[in-house]
């Protein structure tokens, strides 16, 4: 049985820690691989980011396997949480091994952020080291295959884009090969996700099916994102990140191709994209459980098209879950409330 999420390849666990209330309105969450890691690589193509060890997944370079990914709020002050997942990892003996102690561990744990910073109305609310480790304690204590609560959870706590209420959201799918290919996003993007001329989702267009709301319906809808716009005063700074995964056995330089055809999941999805104010983000994910057809040297091309295919599907859905925020921080309403459940 599937829940249509990253937790469909088996053992991925997603841990959200959520922050609001007090100024705060951020959060962490993180992808925690199996024992004894997964391959990991990374496409960054935003013209801001905030990123932590990701020159360790460099097909180049040394480092194989990691045992975590983490997408964080906060900025790049955020990246503190990455410190809490490795200190945990630490204690149980999970890292890069360097030396005969089997506890002399190194974790690798790469990390990116999103902009939020003072969405919640505290400048200096933002994730830290205890956020992190509570994220990853949330990972563990999830059992195999479980759902992922979508929205405004985790890193999708302070999501906007394009002036609506942004978050997280996850999809997944089996191909014909057996192989399973999944994604999640968190949807921060200083882009818009809807057609300004109709409010349809620009990634449900992509998808072919798509109800059009009535004239009236989008004129209050527009109405209401000038107001909330008018009333806000955070500067547009955002990032949309992403983990693509499968159970494919993928060497690093495959999943690193993996990672850059996924960003062609947000530009169908989002608009504009990748600009010098976006940090955007694709990790990519391989636990290597199904082998590759070894004598067909486009086997790899079922998993780049189901990867971008998932990532526009996630950012829809994290729109959808979205819920509205009106606090000292800003304005943001969600899409549900603008347009209604279609």
């Amino acid at each position: 049985m599937t829940v249509d999420a990253l937790t469909d390849v088996a053992g991925l666990r997603v841990g959200h820690a959520t922050l609001r209330g007090e100024g705060r309105l951020t959060g962490t969450t993180v992808v925690l691989a199996p024992q004894g890691g997964a391959v990991a690589a990374v496409d960054v193509r935003g013209g801001g980011p905030g990123t932590k060890e990701t020159d360790a997944l460099d097909p180049r370079n040394v480092v194989q396997k990691v045992e975590a990914i983490v997408l964080t709020g906060g900025s790049a002050y955020g990246l503190d949480a990455a410190s809490g997942v490795m200190a945990w990892l630490e204690e149980r003996g999970r890292g890069v091994p360097v030396g005969t102690d089997p506890s002399h561990v190194v974790p690798v744990v790469p990390a990116a952020c999103v902009f939020d910073l003072g969405r919640g109305g505290n400048f200096r609310a933002r994730p830290d080291a205890s956020t992190g480790r509570a994220a990853v304690e949330a990972a563990a204590a999830g059992a195999p295959g479980a759902r992922v609560p979508e929205g405004c959870v985790g890193a999708g706590t302070g999501a906007v884009a394009g002036g609506m209420k942004g978050g997280i959201g996850t999809a997944s799918t089996v191909l014909d090969s057996g192989v399973t290919v999944a994604a999640l996003v968190v949807v921060n993007a200083v882009g818009s996700v809807a057609d300004p001329e109709t409010g349809v989702l620009y990634g449900e267009l992509f998808q072919g099916r798509v109800e059009y709301p009535e004239a009236l319906v989008h004129e209050a809808a527009r109405r209401r994102l000038a107001e909330a716009a008018a009333k806000n005063t955070a500067p547009g700074l955002n990032t949309t990140l992403a983990v693509v995964a499968t159970d494919a056995e993928l060497s690093k330089a495959q999943a690193q191709k993996v990672a850059g055809t996924a960003h062609d999941g947000i530009a169908r999805a989002v608009r504009p994209v990748h600009l010098l104010n976006d940090g955007d983000t694709v990790f990519a994910l391989a636990t290597g459980v199904r082998p590759l057809d070894a004598g067909g040297p486009l086997a790899l091309n079922d998993i780049l098209a189901a990867g971008a295919d998932l990532v526009t599907r996630a950012i829809v859905r994290a729109v959808h879950a979205a819920e509205s925020v009106d606090g000292p921080g800003g304005t943001w309403p969600s899409y549900e409330e603008l347009y209604g459940t279609r």
